[in-house]
């Protein structure tokens, strides 16, 4: 367990959200320095803050209906989503002269997913504390923290594909036009797969039926 979740994992995962040029950069040049498992570890906290944040925040803030919220569902989806952006950048970078490698990839992404998650849990506590004219410090908590965790991501990927930064943006660009083809590809097997299910479904019932 110390080869992925060791004090030198940690230590090199909180210094990307003080020092992420630098961290970022031996991530991705000094091997075993960052850690998948750690990284989707981050992810999966990310999923439960924010479910956290649906159910828990004060109804100044938030006026979902708790009943709604399906914790398990917005677990898996965090967790598709997380999978999705990596192979779409990692197929968009490999296009592109990348050097960055799908685990560093995978590293960059789920730890920029950190200060999200601080954020969210500080923003659920703020939100108990505060009277209904005060949202704004609750958004402005929220923006911060969401910035900065897209700020890293985007000094991540540049990092570890050793981009200047307008490559990189455009990088970012088409990861997500990527990741859009690939929901529509997706979506597009499924449905077909449907199909023929239930055209050999309906010759099956057909011939039971007529013997």
């Amino acid at each position: 367990m110390s080869k992925y979740f060791g004090k030198d994992k940690w230590f090199s995962m909180l210094r990307t959200i003080t020092h992420p040029m630098d961290e970022f950069y031996w991530i991705r040049h000094r091997e075993n320095r960052g850690s998948v498992p750690l990284a989707i570890l981050m992810v999966f906290i990310f999923s439960c803050c924010f479910t956290a944040n649906r159910l828990l925040s004060s109804f100044v803030v938030n006026d979902i209906d708790a009943r709604t919220v399906d914790s398990l569902f917005e677990l898996i989806g965090v967790l598709v989503f997380y999978l999705l952006l990596c192979v779409s950048n990692w197929s968009i970078t490999c296009l592109m002269n990348g050097e960055g490698r799908l685990k560093d990839i995978a590293i960059a992404v789920g730890y920029s997913t950190v200060p999200i998650s601080f954020i969210l849990m500080v923003a659920t506590i703020v939100s108990r504390f505060i009277a209904d004219d005060e949202q704004a410090f609750y958004s402005i908590i929220l923006v911060v923290g969401v910035a900065y965790g897209i700020i890293m991501m985007v000094i991540g990927i540049m990092q570890v594909h050793n981009y200047t930064l307008g490559k990189t943006l455009l990088t970012v660009f088409l990861t997500f036009v990527a990741l859009l083809i690939i929901v529509f590809l997706i979506l597009l097997l499924t449905n077909l797969i449907g199909m023929v299910f239930n055209f050999f479904k309906s010759i099956y019932t057909e011939l039971i039926f007529r013997t």
